[in-house]
């Protein structure tokens, strides 16, 4: 028995070891991998009806309770199936994007490509039905139920009683309408707005006809076709917006009385940018910000929405550099009065409170933080519910803002990065985070009482556990000026030994509105970053000046020099690494993507002699080939900054690449065009240098679904050709 006892024992022991000893493949860890969904840690798809918790599955709907976290069974697909009456009895397919548009009726609308419903499901029965849910850009109102949509390139309202009213005749690949406009920066995401009252319908209307074309080629029919893109590159004709406003109770169309476009201007004096439409809570007036091309001057103004006049400018924002307006104004619930403003104004993204006079009543919140996210509001605590990195630029933490008098309630306790949805009254708050070590949590939070009472809902266990998992670690260095810390993560093999000598990637983007480096799970480390140091290398990224979440001057200090800051930053990272006893400083490579890629080409080709290997992906190569509202912003134009654009430029640096250098671009890439990878290479034919060249034919900016798989394994065969 002893004997049989020792051997159970062993083997228990043996199979526990071996449960532990699993390495990852690309199929585990790349979100285009056949084993990717497993691999992720457990989670709750959720939603509000009213300040009722709502769990949506694909098979059920569970209401939980706030206080207990307790679940009960509302009603499952196949009860929504049955009252639908569809002959189909998969009519309806999943439950997952399911939401509860009325706070206090019993009504849940789901939906496919083939209809859109409202199931009434206390009578068990469907109150109302939408056919057009299949078309582009569908904007479903919950007041008035009506739908826009774009059918043929037209704009069209269905009112939501059957009858359906085409807005536009004049649409076409020039005259875009009702879709997101100005290339989806400054905030916008889409093209149609409705009033709270869901009687107005503002849209945008953009005529890109001055636009010049990019010469896209779809190679898969027998005899490849031409299939351009309108792509405004910096310093030329970029195109034109107006908003229209529809009115469903007159059936007539205005549109707004925006300045005036002279076409026959110079370019940077040829448009405006029109962005974060609001409506008054009245329905009444529409609130735009203003920006000129040189996106130094913005101006809040609102009109008249039934005649469109222009009616008065509220406030207005300049700077030497650049303003970057992201978000439109909210006003107070409490009082239709005020509203919220988000503004750098004082160095850090704030909040301002406004009247519809335009006079600035006090600064919300202030302090060397960032306000990173508005979730609503508390009516009865006359509060605002944020998202701020108030504590450390690497977390993400809520809190609530009493409006009357400044002060800041933590919501939550614990280190690391929070998400959250706020009920309907503002009661109650979900709160997703993780820490780096903890995968994902889902609290809610009751927010009424004195200190928020929290639930949890999930704690998920590590899906990685039956791994070999990297050691990943989190520290600072100074920047190239000596005096600002900039964050990095490290990303290390399972059985690191500080006796040995490592092959090291630096991991970069660099770029604004982004960030690499954060206090959730793994310090926010990329899978792929895993599988590197499951071969043995050590993946180093840091975040430097340039990237987001750290305040305007932060931000601004790439300004008319994209690139160089940034690249002083980075190597202030390589002379961390090369203080390093186990970084072995002769097998440095490097890796980015987009303008991690521009930046992976700018230090090979800039400091030829630190890094042996590099892997450029989607690389910008000169900005005057970049769109014009975010490479005028950050390096205003060609003809305005021509010293700054040759500097910039990496033709002039193909002659000094020393290094083995591929560069992966999508063939059909529409934000970074292949003009120029190709551009590139050309230079380097020229310049007797040579670089390694892969395309993926079809494939857009990123490579999508399984292409990605077979993207991260080449990236990774090259760097163990090569560098190690």
């Amino acid at each position: 028995m002893t004997r049989i006892k020792t051997l159970l024992l062993f083997l228990s022991l043996a199979l526990s070891m071996t449960a532990q000893d699993k390495l990852f493949t690309l199929e585990d860890l790349n979100f285009g991998g056949n084993n990717y969904a497993n691999l992720q840690p457990k989670n709750m798809w959720l939603t509000w009806w009213g300040d009722q918790l709502v769990q949506t599955d694909v098979e059920e709907c569970y209401t939980i309770d706030a206080k207990t976290g307790r679940k009960r069974l509302l009603f499952t697909l196949d009860d929504i199936n049955k009252w639908a009456k569809s002959d189909d009895e998969r009519y309806v397919r999943h439950l997952m994007n399911a939401t509860f548009p009325y706070p206090n009726k019993p009504l849940v609308a789901v939906g496919n490509r083939h209809a859109f419903i409202l199931v009434d499901f206390k009578a068990k029965q469907v109150v109302w039905q939408d056919s057009i849910s299949g078309e582009e850009a569908n904007d479903w109102c919950p007041q008035s139920r009506a739908t826009a949509y774009v059918k043929d390139c037209q704009l069209y309202v269905a009112d939501g009683k059957g009858g359906t009213q085409q807005l536009t005749t004049d649409g076409s690949r020039e005259i875009v309408y009702g879709q997101s406009v100005h290339r989806d920066e400054f905030g916008i995401t889409k093209g149609t707005f409705w009033s709270p009252d869901g009687q107005r319908l503002a849209f945008y209307r953009m005529d890109q006809s001055m636009v010049t074309d990019y010469p896209q080629v779809d190679i898969f029919p027998r005899i490849a076709t031409h299939e351009p893109d309108k792509y405004p590159m910096t310093g030329t004709n970029t195109h034109v917006v107006t908003i229209g406003v529809y009115d469903l109770t007159t059936g007539k169309t205005t549109y707004l009385q925006t300045p005036a476009v002279d076409v026959a201007a110079t370019a940077l004096q040829q448009t405006c940018y029109f962005t974060n439409l609001a409506w008054s809570p009245d329905s009444k007036t529409i609130y735009l910000q203003e920006l000129n091309r040189d996106q130094n001057d913005c101006r809040l103004v609102c009109y008249d929405a039934a005649t469109g006049k222009r009616k008065y400018e509220l406030c207005r924002e300049t700077s030497d550099k650049y303003v970057e307006p992201l978000h439109p104004i909210e006003f107070l619930p409490w009082d239709k009065n005020l509203f919220i403003l988000q503004s750098q104004r004082d160095g850090y993204n704030h909040l301002y409170l406004y009247n519809i006079k335009g006079e600035m009543v006090k600064q919300i919140t202030k302090g060397p933080w960032v306000v990173l996210d508005v979730l609503g509001f508390n009516k009865k605590s006359k509060s605002i519910v944020i998202a701020a990195n108030k504590e450390h630029p690497l977390h993400r933490r809520l809190y609530s803002v009493n409006v009357t008098n400044g002060q800041m309630k933590a919501l939550e306790s614990v280190d690391g990065v929070h998400r959250g949805v706020l009920s309907a009254s503002g009661d109650l708050l979900i709160d997703r985070f993780s820490t780096p070590t903890r995968p994902r949590c889902i609290d809610v939070i009751d927010l009424t009482s004195k200190q928020p009472r929290h639930t949890s809902l999930l704690e998920a266990d590590d899906p990685w556990a039956d791994y070999q998992q990297p050691i990943f670690e989190c520290g600072s260095i100074k920047a190239a000026d000596g005096e600002t810390d900039l964050y990095y993560r490290m990303v290390k093999p399972h059985n690191f030994d500080p006796t040995k000598k490592y092959p090291t990637v630096v991991y970069v983007y660099g770029g604004p509105h982004a960030h690499n480096v954060e206090a959730s799970w793994h310090w926010a480390s990329r899978s792929w970053e895993t599988y590197m140091a499951q071969k043995g290398y050590i993946v180093f990224i840091l975040d430097n000046r340039g990237s987001e979440n750290r305040g305007r001057d932060f931000e601004q200090a790439t300004f008319r020099q994209l690139g160089q800051v940034e690249m002083k930053d980075q190597m202030k990272g390589v002379d961390y690494l090369k203080s390093l006893p186990y970084v072995d400083a002769d097998r440095l490579g490097v890796h980015g993507w987009s303008y991690g890629g521009y930046m992976t080409i700018s230090l090979m080709t800039n400091y030829p002699d630190v890094f042996k290997v590099g892997v450029a992906g989607g690389p910008v190569i000169d900005w005057k080939w970049y769109e014009v509202m975010y490479g005028e912003r950050y390096m205003d134009t060609p003809q305005q900054n021509p010293e700054g654009y040759a500097k910039c430029s990496l033709l002039s640096q193909a002659k000094n690449l020393k290094g083995r250098l591929q560069i992966i671009t999508g063939y059909n890439d529409a934000t970074v065009v292949p003009q120029h990878c190709l551009s590139f290479l050309d230079a380097c034919i020229k310049a007797g240098t040579q670089p390694d060249f892969f395309a993926y034919p079809g494939e857009p900016h990123n490579m999508r679904g399984h292409a990605s798989v077979h993207l991260h394994e080449r990236i990774t065969q090259y760097f163990e050709d090569y560098l190690k």
